[in-house]
């Protein structure tokens, strides 16, 4: 039997399908947006950029995503998770880390470890968004379902400890989610970061321990 026979099984096997196309192309788009935003700004990008750099045509970025705003959501997601699987951020293995944790301080030191390499990917496109809120409704109403999704996220840290009385006296679940969402916003990582000119690592180590002192109190 010949080669070319032999292999023909298993270049068919290999070959990708229609749907992991489809997702290579939408993965290239997404990741040619976030440059594109990046190097120049979310206003002085258009869809005909993204495509050339995608190199699709532009007709594919609009079939896929429809519009600037809906890909620069994408790009938000895809960076938070740091991949395109369809697994919401609180429906990962880290966090059932987190909930098999009975230390209090250790799940809060987990928790701001995950955020590091969340803040690490997603903050620079966060400040490309914040600083054009103010002239475009489509990325306010985008920096609004992001602060939710954050919120939401530490509620469910808020949550962790109160299961495990961890919570300072007279200090409520939600109050405590506020708290934590302060401390941890992506306002204070880019000042860090950026204008004093931190490590992520001691963004990370300062965060841990801001929150143990304001949520557990004399029990850090």
């Amino acid at each position: 039997m010949s080669d070319s026979v032999k292999d023909g099984p298993s270049r068919v096997k290999d070959k990708p399908s229609r749907a992991e196309k489809t997702r290579l192309t939408r993965r290239r788009i997404v990741a040619a947006a976030a440059e594109l935003f990046l190097d120049q700004g979310y206003g002085a990008t258009t869809l005909d950029q993204v495509a050339a750099r995608a190199g699709v045509a532009v007709q594919t970025v609009y079939f896929h995503f429809g519009n600037k705003a809906t890909l620069l959501k994408e790009a938000l997601d895809v960076a938070a998770v740091g991949d395109d699987e369809p697994v919401a951020l609180l429906d990962r293995p880290w966090l059932e880390e987190l909930s098999a944790e009975p230390d209090p301080v250790r799940v809060i030191e987990l928790w701001t470890n995950g955020g590091r390499e969340i803040m690490g990917r997603v903050a620079p496109l966060l400040a490309v968004v914040r600083g054009t809120v103010g002239t475009d409704p489509d990325l306010a109403a985008q920096w609004d379902v992001n602060e939710g999704q954050r919120r939401a996220a530490f509620r469910a840290l808020a949550g962790l400890l109160a299961d495990r009385a961890a919570l300072r006296p007279g200090l409520t679940v939600e109050d405590a989610a506020d708290l934590a969402f302060l401390i941890t916003s992506a306002e204070n990582y880019i000042v860090a970061t950026g204008t004093l000119g931190w490590s992520p690592e001691l963004w990370q180590s300062t965060t841990a321990t801001l929150l143990a002192q304001a949520l557990l109190g004399a029990t850090a």
